[in-house]
């Protein structure tokens, strides 16, 4: 009986010491760092790998600030769009309207030169154009410098998108140069020769997609809330429009039919 306690006992102490032999070696596994990660990526590549690889950073930099900086200025359009709609409709003239809106505001913008385009209309050349035409012409080309301006970043979200995989192509290409190079030198294909610029070569084209995606994605999602913005501007500078003619032609009733005779 006393010896089965002890056996008890001694196995129980094996067992415990087992178990922290494996704690312990577990944890110095953990604490290895990966040879193959970006850290080394970064410390073994040369100055073409280190180029390509800040090249794909930058641009996913620029694509990121794109979509985040687009999506502010569409919320933005978006209150000041509400604001018109409530405010500059209930004014009793296009001028006190026009107060109602904020600084910088693009309806703001399209109200004032409509409203200018309205009461200026002089010129040798310009009076040959009827009140009407003028009218339009102006505020469609200020809803044009609106739009415009709402696509401003977008041609760069198409370039990321279109070429950020080629970039990272030609990262893989490299590291796939280096790997051959190192088989070569070594005179055998050993995995330990190879798995580093392959693994290069592989996150460079794992990072080329990274950038990618998200820029051509963005794109697809601003333009698309891009296009649902113009419908509202456009939307305020028609009944604008039809307001300043309707004045316009109350105002100077056979004007408009004298420049139509001339």
């Amino acid at each position: 009986m006393f010896n089965s306690r002890k056996y008890i006992v001694l196995l129980a102490a094996s067992v415990g010491a087992s178990m922290a032999v494996s704690t312990v070696h577990a944890a110095e596994t953990v604490a290895v760092e990966n040879p193959y990660g970006l850290a080394a990526l970064w410390a073994g590549g040369d100055i073409v790998a280190k180029a390509t690889l800040l090249i794909l950073v930058t641009m996913s930099a620029a694509s990121w600030y794109v979509i985040i900086a687009k999506f502010l200025d569409q919320m933005q359009l978006g209150r000041q769009g509400r604001d018109a709609a409530d405010k500059f409709w209930k004014a009793a003239s296009v001028a006190g309207g026009i107060t109602q809106l904020k600084d910088g505001s693009p309806y703001r913008y399209i109200a004032e030169t409509g409203n200018t385009s309205s009461e200026h209309h002089e010129g040798a050349l310009l009076e040959q154009i009827d009140l009407n035409t003028w009218i339009t012409m102006s505020i469609q080309r200020a809803v044009e410098r609106v739009n415009s301006r709402l696509q401003n970043g977008m041609s760069l979200l198409a370039t990321v998108g279109s070429t950020a995989p080629f970039v990272g192509l030609f990262g893989t290409v490299w590291g796939i140069y280096h790997a051959l190079t190192a088989i070569g030198v070594a005179g055998q294909a050993s995995i330990d020769k190879v798995a580093g610029p392959v693994g290069e070569a592989l996150i460079m084209t794992a990072i080329g997609l990274a950038v990618a995606v998200p820029a051509v994605l963005g794109y697809n999602w601003l333009i698309r809330r891009n296009k649902s913005a113009m419908e509202e501007v456009r939307s305020f500078s028609a009944d604008l429009h039809a307001v300043l003619l309707g004045g316009a032609m109350r105002a100077a009733p056979g004007a408009a039919l004298s420049k139509k005779v001339a």
